[in-house]
This record gives C-alpha cells, sequence and structure tokens, in this order.
C-alpha cells in the first residue's frame, strides 16, 4: 500500500501546484454552460422541466469524464522525465504503479467535479447532502472506469502526440453524442445506435437522475428527457446504464493493469519542443 500511496500523492501533488489546470477547467465548464444555456432556454423549456439544471449536470459529469482520461498522459511524461524508468526497475511491483496512476487520476477527476459541482450552486442547482454523496459515488466510479481506459490509452499509445488524438478522437465525438449538452431525443434518428452504444450516454443519464432527483417521474417523461432509453420497446433506465459503468470500470482496470504490467516502455517516444 505505501507504493500505491507515494504515486498517489505524487501525483496529487503535482496537480496540486497546477493551478493553470484548474482555472482552464473552471474557464472551460463556465463557457460551455454560457454558449449552450441559449438553446435550453430557447428551445427546451417545453421538453425539460429544468433545462439549466439538466445543462449543468451534464458538465459536471463531463468534466469528471474528461479529467480522468486525460491525466493519463502523466504515465507519459514520466517516462519523458525518467522517473517512471526509475520507478520500474525498483523493487515496485507493476501492478501498484498502476493502481496509484489510476487512483489519482479518479481523485483528480472527483475534486474538478465537485469544483464544477460548487460553482453549479451558484447557477441554481440544489443539492443536499444525500444527494451530494450519491453523487461523489457516482464520481468516484466514472473517474475510475475512465483512468482506467486512460491509463490503457497511454500504455497502447507510442507517443504523447498519439496519445492526444486518440483521446480527442474518442472525446469529441462520444460527449455532444452523450446527451450531456443537447438532450439525444432531439439529435438525427441515424446516430441512436451510436448513442445507445455510447457509455458516455449512461453517465450522464444517472448522474442527471440523480442530480435533478427524478426517482418519482414516469418513465415516459425520463424518455422524453433523454434519461432512460426505449430501445425497440426495451426500456433501460438509468440505474442498468450505471450498472453497464461498472462492468465497463473493471474491464478497462483488468485491462490497463495487465497492460500496463507487460508494456515496454522503450518503444514509447515523447514528443519534445524545442525552445
Amino acid at each position: 500500500m505505501r507504493e500505491i500511496w507515494a504515486i498517489f500523492y505524487r501525483n496529487f501533488l503535482n496537480f496540486s501546484r497546477d493551478r493553470m489546470r484548474v482555472i482552464l477547467t473552471f474557464a472551460m465548464s463556465l463557457f460551455l454552460l454560457f454558449v449552450f444555456s441559449f438553446v435550453m432556454k430557447s428551445s427546451m423549456t417545453e421538453m425539460i422541466k429544468s433545462p439549466m439544471n439538466y445543462l449543468i449536470s451534464g458538465i459536471i459529469i463531463m468534466t469528471v469524464f474528461q479529467t480522468a482520461l486525460n491525466n493519463s498522459t502523466s504515465i507519459l511524461e514520466d517516462i519523458s522525465s525518467g522517473f517512471m524508468k526509475e520507478i520500474i526497475i525498483s523493487p515496485i511491483s507493476r501492478w501498484r504503479i498502476s493502481v496509484g496512476q489510476i487512483l489519482s487520476s479518479s481523485v483528480i477527476a472527483i475534486i474538478q467535479g465537485i469544483l464544477v459541482l460548487v460553482m453549479g450552486l451558484f447557477f441554481g442547482l440544489s443539492v443536499d447532502f444525500p444527494t451530494f454523496l450519491e453523487l461523489i459515488g457516482i464520481m468516484a466510479v466514472v473517474g475510475a472506469t475512465f483512468s482506467s481506459m486512460g491509463l490503457f490509452l497511454a500504455t497502447v499509445a507510442k507517443s504523447s502526440s498519439t496519445f492526444q488524438t486518440m483521446a480527442t478522437v474518442l472525446v469529441m465525438p462520444l460527449t455532444f453524442l452523450s446527451g450531456a449538452y443537447i438532450p439525444t431525443t432531439i439529435l438525427p434518428k441515424f446516430l441512436m445506435p451510436i448513442i445507445y452504444i455510447n457509455p458516455l450516454t449512461y453517465v450522464t443519464s444517472v448522474f442527471r437522475y440523480v442530480t435533478m432527483k427524478m426517482w418519482n417521474v414516469p418513465t415516459a417523461q425520463l424518455i422524453k428527457e433523454g434519461v432512460a432509453f426505449n430501445v425497440h420497446g426495451f426500456i433501460i433506465m438509468p440505474q442498468l446504464g450505471f450498472l453497464f459503468i461498472i462492468l465497463m470500470g473493471f474491464l478497462f482496470f483488468g485491462l490497463s493493469v495487465r497492460k500496463f504490467s507487460k508494456a515496454d516502455f522503450s518503444t514509447i517516444r515523447v514528443l519534445k519542443l524545442k525552445h
């Protein structure tokens, strides 16, 4: 456990010193809230009862997702600096290193999500303490799942530029097809198969379901708001979607730890800029 804690503490310390990252996260969240609020207020009031809370909840969980996925670049930075080589040749098991990386990325993603959640309170979002704890639990699952995916992609990638390209290819389409910013119910019908297999669709769904306290909302209304999904008569409720995310988390956790344990880091190149 000491080795895992050491990796976690180092990565968390690097994050706490990088104030610009926190500022940019806030700035991007405010920008998205500003841009998409016009859409929600102008055309979604009849479809969605609380359009601003609907949008804010989507922005919060997308912040957790993107932070968890992108934090895995720290592996490539450690390789570039020589730190990872020193760690690997030490008597520390590689699986402990990977667990430490996943744990630190998950916690950092949760913290970023909480900061955006606090920002949402100033825009009318209402969250009581039990709901807050439930949201933390969802953030933890999402953070661990996509931190594991990010570590897997970083290990597979042969350079930091390749990883960034892979992350961008995943993040952009999956985010906009998840319903985080625009309800999936207004997207073209031919995109529905992609939406149904998109894991972020269910991440957004369950987070929104808990944030907006939609326990007693009829299933028909949940489907109308893009929180539940009718797939040829089979209703996918938020709870079932969340179970899918948990299973996906276990899968990528196992894959990332296994791949990291066998990776040949001598073949990984990190782009260095000349000054």
